[in-house]
């Protein structure tokens, strides 16, 4: 800490900035990436998921990473700037989303949406909604990491695409099931990560059928 009359140095003032909503949901991906490679329990994730959510600086977060590897856990990260995460774009010009946090709530993503390569979906003690069916790809293929801890996560896939299931089930479990595309140019969905005491759920639904 800087005394009283030192010159602050980059990383103290850096540490003093306030965070946005970008900077711990990118912290919440590093954490979700950190439990998946075994760097982090679920429990220790969900401890430092919950301090995130009330992180106020990057100090704060800051403290929630130090020690994770976060170089080998193929994270994106920004290049050069001090918040947002890098802006994957599709066609649209949209910033493509690369993560969807529910803690004791509910988030959903459907429409139109473009999605980056990887997308995060967290749900502890809630719920994550995932309509694939009208979202615009970025790649050829979309990893979904998602982490359900007494909570679920439901993705709905575009009948048709190639969808390859994986992932930890303890006390819960990954359903659904795997398929290969049925028509050419179809994107590939590859979903993975850790259900603790919570699902994650494949559904397979076509365009134009309504939600119930």
């Amino acid at each position: 800490m800087t005394q009283p009359g030192e010159p602050s140095t980059p990383d103290d003032r850096r540490a003093r900035l306030r965070a946005a909503d970008a900077d711990r949901e990118l912290v919440h991906e590093i954490l979700s990436a950190a439990m998946a490679h075994g760097s982090l329990s679920p429990t220790e994730y969900e401890e430092r998921a919950g301090k995130a959510v009330l992180a106020k600086t990057f100090g704060d977060l800051d403290l929630l990473t130090d020690d994770l590897p976060v170089a080998q856990l193929g994270v994106a990260m920004p290049a050069a700037s001090l918040s947002p995460g890098p802006r994957v774009t599709g066609g649209s010009g949209d910033v493509a989303v690369r993560h969807r946090l529910a803690i004791m709530s509910g988030s959903e993503l459907s429409g139109t949406a473009v999605v980056a390569d990887q997308l995060t979906a967290t749900a502890i003690m809630g719920g994550v909604e995932l309509d694939l069916r009208e979202v615009e790809f970025t790649a050829p293929v979309l990893t979904l990491q998602c982490v359900a801890i007494m909570g679920g996560v439901e993705i709905k896939v575009p009948d048709g695409a190639t969808v390859e299931i994986g992932g930890l089930g303890i006390m819960g479990g990954f359903s659904g099931r795997s398929q290969k595309a049925s028509r050419p140019g179809a994107p590939v969905v590859r979903v993975t990560g850790l259900a603790l005491m919570g699902g994650v759920d494949v559904k397979y639904v076509s365009r134009d059928e309504p939600d119930v």
